[in-house]
């Protein structure tokens, strides 16, 4: 069974089978760029899909073959005050807040916000003919949604600058290569691979993801030793759940387990 939600050309497909919600960037003939309203929408959407407990995975992706998403609305730049402007990033980030594992599904252009949403994402499964890009200096501007943080951790600063401030366009295997992305396949894979990393991600405890992508997404932040007492203290907080104690008791009996999030 899916529902469909609708926001500004977002749409919010749920299969409760599969335990998938998929966000759908839905305006293709304008390659699926993303207005101020759908930004301010990105973290509601994700709010929602957090509380609901028939979601496990999460997947991003553009509609139709061209585009995941080339970017924002330009004009509407110029029309939005700075301070607003200066908080964007917030909303950008849900995918990294959000508890659940959330994968982007990249093909085409992915420039801009799109690139740096896809960023906050947890995996980043690209199509062969995926062009990744902050082209933000052509507008005599940076990127502005996490996108120099995000890049600069994931690939160095030398590369970082590389690609931003020359607003070079990365093809899909040398983003791979960079560590810019999980893995590319051939564009009439793309849909299966993503639906087969969903479902694998589904045989895991929810309790024990949530937890590893926070202790992850705490290492980056922080200092080695910061890191390893949040990493000690999350080890002993899952010793004491029923997902544990299940995946032990299923080891032992040579089955599959059945966790629950307890």
């Amino acid at each position: 069974m899916t529902t469909t939600l609708k926001y500004d050309h977002i749409r919010v497909e749920k299969n409760i089978e599969d335990q998938t919600a998929t966000i759908v960037f839905d305006r293709p003939e304008k390659m699926n760029y993303i207005s101020m309203q759908a930004r301010s929408q990105f973290s509601e959407i994700f709010d929602e899909l957090n509380k609901d407990d028939e979601v496990r995975v999460i997947i991003i992706k553009g509609e139709g073959d061209k585009a995941f998403s080339a970017g924002g609305s330009i004009p509407q730049f110029m029309e939005t005050h700075p301070e607003v402007l200066s908080h964007l990033a917030d909303n950008v980030a849900a995918p990294e807040r959000s508890h659940k594992p959330v994968i982007a599904q990249l093909q085409g252009f992915t420039f801009g916000v799109g690139f740096e949403i896809a960023m906050a994402c947890d995996f980043r499964i690209a199509a062969d003919d995926t062009l990744l890009a902050l082209p933000e200096m052509n507008l005599g501007m940076i990127p502005g949604s996490g996108g120099t943080q995000r890049v600069a951790r994931a690939v160095g600063l030398t590369r970082a600058k590389d690609m931003i401030m020359r607003a070079r366009r990365i093809p899909a295997e040398e983003g791979y290569q960079w560590g810019l992305l999980t893995k590319v396949v051939e564009k009439e894979r793309l849909e299966e691979e993503v639906q087969n990393l969903a479902k694998e991600l589904t045989r895991f405890s929810p309790l024990a993801q949530r937890v590893c992508k926070e202790v992850l997404n705490a290492a980056e932040e922080g200092p080695l030793r910061t890191g390893l007492e949040i990493e000690g203290r999350a080890y002993g907080m899952l010793r004491s759940t029923d997902d544990f104690k299940e995946g032990v008791e299923a080891f032992v009996q040579k089955r599959k387990p059945n966790f629950t999030g307890k």
